[in-house]
């Protein structure tokens, strides 16, 4: 059976997640060498002692997320990351940068690598190089392939395989986003920030609440319409007569119907996103997918997903809508 994989954005959340049953959990440190580096989250060096010591208590493991891209100039910060996660003793480094890879395996060869979901691997033979050059034990896979392309990598990667199973969706091949950089000169490749929140502005107008970024008109939502955190590509434009969610809609990914496929096919690990939402959600999706997961080991050519689950989710949903995503594509 796949572990479960869960966010955790604060020492709170981390708990939460061990308590309702995750086997791992991802964090980041507090700067710029994770994706999600914004104010309020992540974790100072004592509170990362008191979660691994937590989770390991619990029988849990905990992954440090370093998967964004170092420059020439700040190379030695992402270095030194490395070297505090290898010293904490977490169980594994989520890495996205070939050169940080080759450093880490270098200097602190025993300490597990997961290649990022920012690296961009979709192939087998990509994997296959990053395990064969670096060491590498472990691939989270894009979400951009469906289940049989999916299938076709756990086949033949050498490394486990796992896969992103609920949360929030990205219309671009995770670590290839330029959109947010585009407008604001901060992208989560580099700075671990999409939509950064120095540039963003609400302001309520008498065309509705209106939100901005970097200047930019995003979106514009009418009194008591639910209000998400804005990013360029869910925003809503106007393209020629239309208005509406040109590029993606606000939606997440929810994959419970599909745990026996990627039971069976071999996924290692199933990975929920949200290192910036709540504890309440980290808690709440954690208890729904152990409860999923334990049900599948138990019978799984019974398993049928419980109404009670998907109603859970439903309400933690982006946009309170989910989707199977490019997993399931009735076209093909």
């Amino acid at each position: 059976m796949p572990e479960l994989v869960c966010p955790a954005g604060s020492l709170p959340a981390l708990k939460a997640a061990v308590d309702h049953g995750a086997d791992c959990v991802y964090t980041g440190f507090r700067d710029a060498t994770n994706a999600r580096n914004f104010a309020g989250l992540n974790f100072s060096l004592p509170e990362l002692e008191i979660g691994i010591r937590y989770a390991r208590d619990r029988g849990a493991r905990v992954l440090i997320a370093l998967n964004t891209y170092p420059q020439a100039h700040n190379y030695a910060a992402w270095c030194a990351a490395v070297d505090r996660a290898a010293a904490l003793g977490v169980h594994a480094i989520i890495v996205a940068d070939a050169g940080l890879m080759a450093y880490a395996a270098k200097r602190h060869p025993d300490l597990a690598l997961h290649l990022s979901v920012q690296g961009s691997a979709t192939t087998y033979e990509a994997i296959n190089f990053y395990a064969d050059r670096f060491g590498i034990r472990r691939a989270v896979l894009p979400r951009v392939l469906t289940l049989q392309q999916v299938a076709q990598v756990v086949a033949h990667a050498r490394t486990e395989i796992e896969v992103f199973a609920f949360g929030s969706l990205c219309v671009m091949v995770e670590g290839r986003c330029q959109l947010s950089s585009y407008v604001t000169g901060q992208g989560p490749n580099l700075n671990g920030v999409c939509s950064p929140a120095s540039a963003v502005r609400w302001s309520e107008t008498p065309a509705g609440r209106e939100v901005r970024l970097a200047g930019v008109l995003v979106d514009r939502f009418a009194p008591g319409e639910n209000a998400g955190y804005p990013t360029l590509c869910k925003g809503r434009y106007r393209v020629e007569d239309a208005t509406g969610y040109a590029i993606e809609e606000p939606v997440s990914l929810n994959t419970l119907a599909l745990l026996p496929k990627l039971c069976a096919m071999g996924v290692r690990a199933v990975k929920i996103e949200g290192r910036q939402r709540s504890v309440a959600y980290v808690a709440e999706v954690t208890a729904v997918w152990r409860a999923a997961i334990d049900a599948c080991l138990a019978d799984p050519e019974h398993f049928t997903v419980d109404e009670r689950w998907d109603a859970r989710l439903g309400r933690l949903a982006e946009g309170r809508q989910v989707t199977l995503g490019v997993y399931h594509r009735s076209w093909r």
